[in-house]
């Protein structure tokens, strides 16, 4: 088996519309692209500091999440990398983000932050209840999974486009569960 250097990690809560960006682009991420065996794609949801184990020993990292960037339009592309990223987390958009400012805070208290830490994502424009995420947001979904496999590439890892044809069956998508031994 080979071992895991890559994770890419869904974050949001998929009840609270745009909020729901990270999981909804990791689900589009494992219907459409086949990951390579040294990267994980997992959803995430708003597990916080629960989800250390699987970021403290790899090398790199994308989180893929709702940003909230003053003046940005909903539905604009964010990236942000290293050192950018805990401020941006530490503006409360939702309950889970006070669980991602934790989690980067307890992986860099413990030196165990991955060595490379990008997060990309879409600014919301409403973080209300609701199971679909606003047409800005969702128009922009394809764009953030390009993003994603665009910032793997750069680290040297090589998604392939699934053919249309194949869609493989959700339970080869990895659970959070199944990859913290649940």
């Amino acid at each position: 088996m080979t071992e895991t250097r890559l994770v890419i990690l869904g974050l949001g809560n998929v009840l609270c519309t745009d909020d729901g960006v990270g999981p909804a682009a990791v689900s589009r991420l494992w219907r459409e692209w086949e990951a390579p065996p040294e990267v994980s794609v997992v959803d995430g949801g708003t597990l916080g500091l629960a989800l250390m184990p699987l970021l403290e020993t790899v090398d790199e990292a994308i989180l893929v999440d709702a940003v909230a960037v003053d003046g940005e339009a909903p539905g604009s592309r964010v990236r942000l990398e290293g050192d950018d990223i805990p401020p941006a987390v530490l503006h409360r958009l939702s309950p889970h983000q006070i669980g991602v400012a934790d989690l980067l805070d307890a992986l860099r208290l413990l030196g165990r932050t991955p060595p490379r830490l990008i997060l990309v994502g879409l600014v919301p424009e409403s973080l209300g209840l609701g199971i679909e995420p606003t047409p800005a947001v969702a128009a922009a979904i394809p764009s953030l999974v390009d993003d994603v496999v665009g910032e793997a590439r750069r680290l040297g890892h090589f998604f392939r486009r699934r053919p249309v044809h194949e869609n493989p069956h959700p339970a080869s998508a990895l659970s959070v569960f199944h990859a913290l031994g649940m």
